[in-house]
């Protein structure tokens, strides 16, 4: 017998693509729960399917947004989309929980309507909107940029306000729910978006991902406007024509708004054949690269939302004991601890000289890969996080604690 119906809405990725949103409907199907999701369609994806007992409901996503009044039209389309799907979803089965990831800060609206009907609201804090503008455009000086950003501000409380539980991705974002958001310290929790460690770990090496060079250096991520990709190419410029490392191949792994202009970039500083973009890729494309690699990289520059946010990739790199060279932004280094080596940000001299120094020391790169290995293993597994984001909705329902949440499984049909 279930023991309640969560329906999760997610806008910036398809489920089970989104790593964090799939294991959480895996935690919640294992102790009990049944677990329904809305969210835009990939390539290829059925209106309809259903994961590993996990009820998944997809839009077509819109054309890809481009200035503020394109976001504009983007959310209200997706926000309309999702809201025709609740109604789909509570027809097969009525749900007691709305859980909205974000970006964006729109579903509190929605979840309003619903509370109508018993309909509990739980807001797992993705993102820092403000922190994303801020960062994309700077403080803002023009009327129209200060409207904006007082718009990013006023969503963001009214999700906070809204919310029965707020789940925080890490401690910097919780206190900014206490703080900014109001939001009662017992109804927060912090659920880390950590490795799944008994599925990512090193596998066998591609050798031919290398493309016939000695090393493989990864990046893996979203490539937004304030990810700083653009920055891992100049790193690259550096080790590749400056210092002259024929041996090196780069590889960066995933999608988003700037890939195109990436791409430009690359051919404009001669680094075609020393740089692949693999596009969107999946667990076991990602697990080939990561297995391969000499070394992991994240280059994120310093900004306000930067420093207070985790970054995935830094983990998973560890959790496939990747060496890791990084900027030193704060939740970077809670992240990794004493497992990377940190660069000041801004700092690509340093950077592409610590990565060579890193290349051409196999001991030290053996230390790190497994100190990283044992502390994704020991301090970061999703296990843990599991158990926490679970008991967020025990405390919600008033239930008593589940059996242990097991390890993840593969998204199967």
């Amino acid at each position: 017998m279930t023991r309640g119906h969560v329906l999760i809405i997610v806008q910036n990725l398809p489920v089970p693509l989104d790593r964090r949103v799939w294991l959480e409907c895996q935690a919640l199907t294992a102790a009990g729960f049944t677990v329904s999701v809305i969210c835009p369609k990939g390539p290829d994806d059925s209106a309809y399917q259903e994961l590993s007992g996990v009820h998944i409901y997809k839009y077509i996503p819109p054309p890809q947004a481009k200035g503020a009044l394109g976001y504009l039209l983007e959310f209200v389309y997706c926000w309309l989309r999702t809201a025709r799907l609740t109604l789909k979803v509570w027809r097969r089965e009525p749900f007691h929980v709305i859980q909205a990831c974000n970006p964006p800060d729109t579903y509190w609206a929605l979840a309003r309507l619903w509370r109508g009907r018993g309909v509990k609201f739980v807001f797992d804090h993705h993102d820092l909107n403000p922190e994303v503008f801020r960062s994309r455009f700077g403080e803002p000086e023009g009327l129209a940029a200060r409207v904006q950003l007082a718009g990013l501000y006023w969503l963001e409380r009214r999700t906070f306000h809204t919310a029965d539980r707020v789940i925080s991705t890490n401690q910097s974002y919780q206190r900014i729910a206490w703080d900014r958001g109001g939001v009662p310290p017992e109804h927060t929790a912090v659920v880390r978006s950590g490795p799944d460690t008994s599925v990512m770990r090193p596998g066998e090496p591609k050798p031919e991902l290398r493309n016939g060079r000695e090393h493989l250096v990864a990046w893996l991520g979203i490539m937004g406007p304030q990810d700083g990709v653009d920055g891992v190419l100049e790193i690259a410029r550096k080790i590749v024509h400056e210092h002259g490392r024929e041996d090196v191949q780069f590889a960066l792994l995933g999608f988003g708004d700037c890939l195109e202009d990436l791409k430009k970039q690359c051919t404009e500083l001669g680094l075609d054949d020393h740089v692949t973009f693999t596009g969107r890729v999946g667990p076991r494309e990602i697990a080939d690269y990561l297995s391969t690699a000499s070394l992991g990289l994240s280059a994120d520059p310093l900004s306000p939302l930067n420093d207070v946010s985790t970054m995935n990739k830094t983990m998973e790199y560890m959790a496939y004991a990747l060496p890791v060279v990084a900027y030193r932004l704060t939740e970077t280094v809670v992240s990794a601890g004493e497992c990377a080596v940190y660069l000041e940000p801004g700092d690509t001299d340093g950077f592409a000289k610590a990565v060579i120094d890193l290349l051409d020391d196999p001991t030290r790169r053996k230390e790190l890969g497994t100190a990283g290995r044992g502390r994704a293993q020991e301090v970061l597994d999703w296990r843990p996080q599991a158990e926490a984001y679970v008991g967020v909705y025990e405390s919600l329902f008033g239930l008593g604690p589940s059996y242990s949440v097991p390890p993840s499984r593969p998204a199967v049909v």
